[in-house]
């Protein structure tokens, strides 16, 4: 059997991380918990995060790095915002179908004053990213919008559909999201 890598031990580390983070926020994070799960010792985990707060910037960066590359390549596939706004959604689904976890910055979010600055910058970021993302997408479909008309929409949308995870996920009912994200359509929240 060949050893792990100390390149496999961070990302097993970060994969437990972003799964604990998910389902328990922020403060769940605890280095020896992690480590007993990854299978090697507190001091470990530690090389390669020195403090919690790098763990939770460095989760933080990369969901949102794995996001913003996700999304580019959705508006590259297809012209339709709709289509789209159909696949955004789904993304926010998904977490919620895999043992009722939340959005990581989404989560990290709700933790905000016990979060290190470096962190929160980094949570900043994804909200940006979403937002930056979703005036793109409602531009195609109100071209002649004004750039805070649309930034400001999607702002309300980016905030609707987080909500709406979270609610679904305090209900432990993932048909509370899928209704509210199709009564969120057809109130015209969204294309």
């Amino acid at each position: 059997m060949m050893a792990k890598t100390k390149t496999d031990m961070r990302e097993a580390v970060m994969t437990a991380a972003k799964a604990t983070v998910q389902s328990h926020g922020y403060n769940a994070l605890s280095f020896r918990e992690l480590a007993k799960e990854v299978g090697i010792k507190s001091a470990s985990v530690h090389y390669h995060f020195p403090t919690k707060g790098d763990l939770g910037t460095a989760l933080a960066r990369r969901y949102t790095e794995d996001g913003a590359t996700f999304l580019a390549e959705l508006l590259a596939a297809c012209q339709d915002a709709t289509w789209c706004m159909d696949r955004y959604t789904e993304i926010f689904r998904s977490a919620l179908a895999n043992d009722n976890r939340m959005c990581l910055c989404g989560i990290m979010s709700a933790e905000l004053d016990d979060l290190p600055a470096e962190v929160r910058a980094e949570v900043d970021k994804f909200a940006a990213m979403n937002v930056d993302w979703l005036m793109k997408v409602l531009s195609r479909a109100k071209p002649t919008a004004s750039e805070q008309d649309l930034r400001d929409h999607a702002m309300a949308i980016f905030a609707a559909i987080e909500g709406a995870q979270l609610v679904a996920r305090g209900c432990r009912d993932i048909g509370i999201y899928d209704r509210t994200i199709k009564a969120y359509r057809a109130a015209g929240l969204f294309p």
